[in-house]
């Protein structure tokens, strides 16, 4: 089996790949090809990922190619974790926000804007390339953000794909550390989009433990929020709710207090992973590292491989099982469009995923999940386009953005910086 890592120079390779080798017996991958554009990260990888195979007894090879056509070329699955423009757009992404004195963050507000733009005509054309050179493999999406270029695929691709995230598994594996259990005991009725979502319920083994999760939660929240008022703002928000919110709801329900959290760092946070990258990147070259560095957490992919080995052996073993991923609406969640992405709990099989149908959301959380989710329609259909009017009126939509005077101003500081990934759209 061909398994193919499109943006196998990341940083989170290793950690992918450490993930498969305890799961040969149900995927079993023969060959793993890697693909990127920076060759140097692509090499020092690769050698890594030898040295890791042959630790394990070399179950499979090691391919590398910076021709995406070649490394899809009969894959079964192919996961993207690209970044176009590299750690470079994501920093001029988020000083982009400081400059026009809103959030910038990676994925969410203009940064995931700007990304969205950069980055769905590159995963377009590997869908394409894949259904023309691997029509039977699945495309499995990490890309930032995740969800927007998920609905980008489902729309213009006919590829089988499926969009995942680590936070999802991340609850589930925080739930188990204090409640104990397998993956397999913890049900989350989990509704929203990617990166904006909301637990209605926690059970284990069928047994509702959503009042004990907030609370053991709630003992811990200075771990997950240092500004005071942010994580006042979170605590008040989930208590009045009775659901746990993912952690990016605090962009929406505390907005003042994060962009002065991010106005007070010396550093951004792409600035900040660029030290923690060209540190992790020194020890992938160490010829005597044959395993995973423990530094390799800081750079957030906590349970990476967990969340795409346990998505992939659904598939490959057909396990019907219920998984948290981002794919296609079809009535799932009552009064969204059913050609639109969901992260949603879905059964997972070897047709790919299929989201369970669930209760409405109510209106606390529905209003601004429509907000956004038409926000990301109408990003999708901007960057397909290369419309310059459908880009302003997604940033229109989005509560996050300045006014519409600032919309459009903005819009300008943004194309120009990203022009030399653009490819010559909007102009």
């Amino acid at each position: 089996m061909k398994f193919t890592i499109i943006g196998g120079g990341s940083s989170y390779t290793p950690e992918l790949l450490d993930g498969l080798f305890s799961r040969l017996e149900s995927i079993p991958v023969s060959e793993v090809w890697m693909m990127d554009l920076d060759d140097a990260r692509l090499q020092i990888n690769a050698d890594f990922a030898r040295r890791m195979a042959s630790k394990h007894g070399d179950p499979f090879t090691v391919h590398t190619t910076n021709d995406m056509r070649e490394a899809v070329k009969g894959a079964k699955y192919v996961i993207t974790q690209i970044r176009v423009g590299q750690m470079q757009a994501r920093i001029e992404d988020e000083r982009l926000g400081l400059r026009h004195n809103i959030v910038g963050q990676e994925t969410t507000g203009v940064g995931g804007f700007a990304c969205a733009l950069r980055t769905i005509p590159r995963i377009i054309e590997v869908a394409h390339a894949m259904e023309e050179l691997a029509p039977d493999g699945y495309l499995l999406n990490f890309t930032n953000p995740a969800g927007i270029v998920t609905e980008a695929v489902l729309k213009h691709s006919k590829i089988k794909s499926v969009g995942l995230c680590n936070v999802p598994i991340g609850m589930i594996m925080e739930t188990i550390k204090y409640f104990g259990g397998e993956v397999a005991d913890i049900e989350l009725d989990y509704v929203g989009l990617n990166h904006l979502s909301w637990v209605r319920q926690f059970k284990k083994s069928g047994e509702d433990i959503t009042a004990g999760v907030l609370e053991k939660f709630f003992e811990n929240a200075r771990d997950e929020w240092e500004h005071e008022i942010t994580r006042d703002n979170m605590i008040s928000t989930m208590s009045s709710l009775g659901m746990f919110c993912n952690y990016y709801l605090q962009y929406f329900y505390s907005t003042d207090t994060v962009l002065e959290t991010i106005k007070g760092k010396d550093k951004t946070r792409g600035e900040e992973v660029l030290e923690i990258e060209a540190a992790l990147f020194k020890q992938y070259a160490d010829p005597n590292l044959k395993e995973k560095p423990e530094e390799l957490s800081q750079r957030g992919g906590a349970h990476y491989s967990t969340a795409a080995f346990y998505l992939i052996d659904g598939i490959e073993n057909n396990r019907q099982n219920r998984q948290i991923v981002c794919c296609r609406n079809n009535g799932a969640v009552p009064t969204f469009d059913d050609d639109v992405a969901v992260e949603v709990s879905a059964i997972i099989g070897k047709d790919g995923a299929k989201a369970i149908q669930q209760e409405a959301p109510a209106p606390i959380i529905r209003g601004l999940m429509q907000q956004i989710k038409a926000y990301e329609t109408m990003t999708v259909k901007a960057a397909m386009t290369g419309d310059r009017e459908v880009a302003f009126q997604a940033l229109l939509l989005n509560p996050l953005m300045p006014n519409a005077t600032g919309c459009r101003a903005l819009l300008d500081d943004l194309l120009e910086v990203n022009k030399a990934h653009l490819q010559g759209t909007f102009f």
